[in-house]
């Protein structure tokens, strides 16, 4: 009986230590800048809804008018809010030095893409086929894949 509360007490040592290292770990993973954790929450929430939008783009078969409505007019609304979260120069995260150098040119990728992203809610509203909505989803790839070209950091893979 001692050597099963003995082993009970290090299971739950080794258990807690395990929860302190996994919690720390992800502590230390998180941006601790409320204006980086905030745009990077919003942009993850733009993935996430292209990638249910492309996941019906690539299978036309997969294709939900009222999903793809629901997902365009997420994107359209988000579309404004991130962009307060790039005022702070010291908050840097993923972002690369020219959002704060070229201001202008970031103003303007940011102003696109919220056009865009209404152009494609105004698509999507009246949908009846991937078809209907792929000129306006190619916009919006183009507009994050332009802005993130010179205003994101490159991943090393």
């Amino acid at each position: 009986m001692i050597k099963l509360q003995t082993n009970l007490s290090f299971k739950s040592i080794f258990g807690i230590t395990l929860i302190t290292v996994a919690l720390g770990m992800t502590a230390c993973s998180s941006p601790t800048n409320p204006d980086i954790k905030a745009r990077q929450d919003i942009m993850k929430n733009y993935g996430d809804a292209m990638k249910v939008m492309g996941g019906m783009a690539k299978e036309p078969d997969t294709f939900d008018a009222a999903v793809f409505k629901e997902q365009a007019a997420f994107l359209a609304e988000e579309a404004k809010n991130p962009w307060a979260h790039f005022t702070d120069a010291e908050a840097v995260g993923n972002a690369t030095e020219a959002v704060w150098s070229n201001a202008d040119g970031f103003a303007a990728e940011t102003e696109n893409f919220q056009k865009v992203t209404a152009e494609l809610n105004a698509a999507a509203q009246n949908a009846t086929s991937v078809a209907d909505v792929m000129p306006a989803f190619s916009q919006v790839g183009d507009s994050c894949e332009s802005c993130h070209t010179e205003y994101k950091v490159k991943k090393d893979n």
